[in-house]
């Protein structure tokens, strides 16, 4: 690996890092309080508005990295989520944190992007070490944010939300500096002479969707990181209610240890002997027994179980769908395919954050604790029987390209 792309590493790990630290800092105990003071309605209303952010921000991303390259894309994107966590300490009540929170979420979707954008232009024999170190660097964030937030889990909320805007300043100073303007990718000669002019606002990652026979996979993708975020806003309204004398990030401490000793060793055992889609549902699978201790024990033993299982999702079921989407999608579309993911992704945050709470509230009122859990568990549950029956067969390739003239008919 050259120097050069070696310090662009230490920017992108650096900035990941810093990222998960800073908002498992924050959104654990920013949900558990509003759970307390409000309901868990408002408190997944507040989540539900960051992935709104992130949603819209899907279709900017490529206009504003075209104007002003892959570097001062990642550096706007973290100063406004940086701005914004910061004026979080001043704000009140849900309103104005719901308003802080789309822009949260709206600079996390232009900056993310351009962190991993910086590893997809690596080379072909570096990119799988690239991708290793920043998950790494992810997994090591979220557990360090976690136990900073139990520690902060006391404070005033403005004196936690400017230790968080500390952390997201460092994060914007440290991955722009060093990050080069475009990444590694070459670039067109006419797009870089300036006679191209990408639309600030554009819908090409729909394109995505418009893939043979991978609707329905991007469909479970949605569905899986539903499944998700339902954990890790309903988990602190949880604990709030049934285990307070906890910290609200405490069982991030359990997941963030759990995948950084487990991930590799786990999924390398078993993808080396299962396909694709059964590693999927064994992690389903543990996250519907999850689900289940969690509605069913409601102690702090339970959380621990259900916690230690919940992994599974993330350890088996996100690479594995990597792999299988590489399988079902031929290579000219993959791209497109990836670019769709994100989409599907973030739709599925943002609807499973919103339900969370409303499903929390909605067990309480009907008197049938930890009823939300169950639900989440029976989804769980069938999609892990998707992933069982359905089949790995490689993708066809496609087509010759078209003509020149068809292929401008078509991205016009």
């Amino acid at each position: 690996m050259s120097t050069e792309r070696r310090r662009a590493l230490i920017g992108v790990n650096a900035g990941i890092l810093l990222a998960n630290t800073g908002s498992y800092i924050w959104f654990p105990v920013l949900v558990a309080s509003l759970g307390g003071t409000d309901s868990g309605f408002w408190a997944g209303l507040v989540m539900c508005m960051t992935y709104v952010g992130r949603l819209l921000a899907t279709f900017f991303y490529e206009g504003i990295a075209a104007r002003g390259g892959v570097r001062r894309a990642v550096f706007l994107g973290t100063a406004l989520e940086a701005s914004a966590l910061g004026l979080m300490g001043f704000s009140s009540g849900v309103l104005g944190y719901s308003v802080l929170a789309f822009f949260i979420g709206f600079g996390s979707g232009i900056s993310f992007p351009g962190l991993k954008n910086v590893l997809v232009s690596y080379p072909d024999d570096e990119r799988p070490k690239a991708f290793s170190t920043f998950q790494m660097a992810a997994q090591v964030g979220l557990f360090g944010g976690a136990l900073l937030g139990a520690l902060l889990a006391g404070v005033e909320l403005r004196t936690l939300f400017t230790v968080v805007f500390a952390v997201f300043l460092g994060y914007c100073l440290v991955a722009s500096a060093f990050i080069p303007r475009d990444g590694f990718a070459p670039r067109d000669d006419e797009e870089a002479a300036g006679q191209i002019r990408r639309p600030l606002f554009s819908t090409a990652v729909f394109k995505g969707i418009e893939v043979r026979g991978a609707t329905r996979y991007l469909l479970l993708s949605g569905v899986f990181w539903f499944l998700s975020i339902g954990f890790v806003v309903g988990i602190p309204l949880h604990l709030e209610q049934y285990v307070p004398q906890w910290a609200p990030s405490s069982p991030f401490w359990i997941t963030g240890l759990s995948i950084l000793v487990l991930q590799y060793p786990v999924f390398k055992f078993l993808n080396g002997r299962l396909r694709p889609g059964t590693v999927m549902a064994i992690g389903l699978a543990g996250m519907t027994v999850a689900f289940l201790a969690f509605g069913a024990g409601r102690s702090a033993a339970w959380v621990v179980v259900g916690c230690l299982t919940v992994v599974l999702g993330e350890i088996l079921f996100v690479p594995s769908f990597d792999v299988w989407v590489a399988r079902k999608v031929p290579e000219q579309r993959l791209a497109k395919a990836m670019g769709a993911m994100h989409f599907f992704r973030s739709a599925g945050n943002m609807i499973g954050s919103l339900l969370a709470g409303v499903l929390f509230d909605l067990s309480r009122s009907l008197g049938v604790p930890g009823g939300n859990w169950y639900v989440a568990a029976a989804v769980a549950a069938v999609c892990a029987v998707v992933c069982l029956v359905s089949r790995d067969e490689t993708a066809a390739p496609e087509a010759p390209a078209a003509a020149p003239e068809e292929v401008e008919a078509a991205t016009a």
